[in-house]
């Protein structure tokens, strides 16, 4: 028997659109709020995007900066998370063109993609999905960082998002304004990247 959830059981979802409904009615005073519940999120986001504290930390003020001048905009139909990364990744990528942020690698992910290896993308294990023990290790963890951050934006944005930050396929294709096919695509061109870097650590059954 399936337990129901209480119908008065409020989700983060409806506790951040009730505050955005207060910010927009007048209570600017509110929207630090909104800022202490998300910060640490953007910071996190913004560190992996950027690989260095300097650039995330200007993500972070940026992102925000453009979520208090548009938060009128917000639907609330929408939820609030999805709409703040596509706000986060919208200026990451503008920043990136500017030029503002450290320059990204050259690596052409393409190659490791031949239509000759297309059931290798399907093959291609789950970074995140590894045992904890092997997450743990210290070694393993640089080595993981190091292969996120020389991936190409367009697949280190998707990686994050679907892997890190755990959204859904639709719900990266929406914050990205990709198509959801055009998502899957990238991901797995990423996480067969990844597997080839830290083929040392996963068994031969993975």
């Amino acid at each position: 028997m399936t337990a129901e959830t209480p119908p008065n059981r409020k989700t983060v979802s409806d506790d951040d659109t009730e505050l955005i409904r207060a910010i927009n009615a007048g209570h600017a005073e509110r929207f630090p709020e909104l800022v202490r519940r998300y910060e640490q999120k953007l910071y996190n986001f913004g560190r992996r995007m950027c690989r260095n504290e300097s650039d995330a930390e200007d993500l972070v003020q940026d992102t925000l900066l453009n979520v208090f001048r548009y938060l009128n905009d917000f639907r609330y139909e929408t939820k609030f998370k999805n709409w703040l990364y596509r706000v986060a990744a919208n200026t990451c990528l503008k920043k990136r063109r500017r030029s503002k942020f450290a320059p990204e690698p050259e690596l052409s992910l393409e190659e490791l993609a031949r239509p000759e290896e297309a059931e290798m993308l399907e093959q291609a294990p789950e970074w995140a999905r590894m045992p904890l023990e092997q997450l743990l290790n210290e070694e393993l963890l640089e080595t993981l960082n190091q292969a996120i951050w020389s991936l190409p934006e367009k697949y280190r944005i998707v990686m994050i998002l679907r892997d890190v930050e755990e959204f859904s396929t639709e719900e990266a294709a929406q914050i990205l304004n990709l198509s959801p096919a055009n998502v899957k695509v990238r991901l797995h061109r990423a996480r067969l990247f990844l597997r080839d870097r830290l083929r040392g650590y996963f068994s031969h059954d993975l």
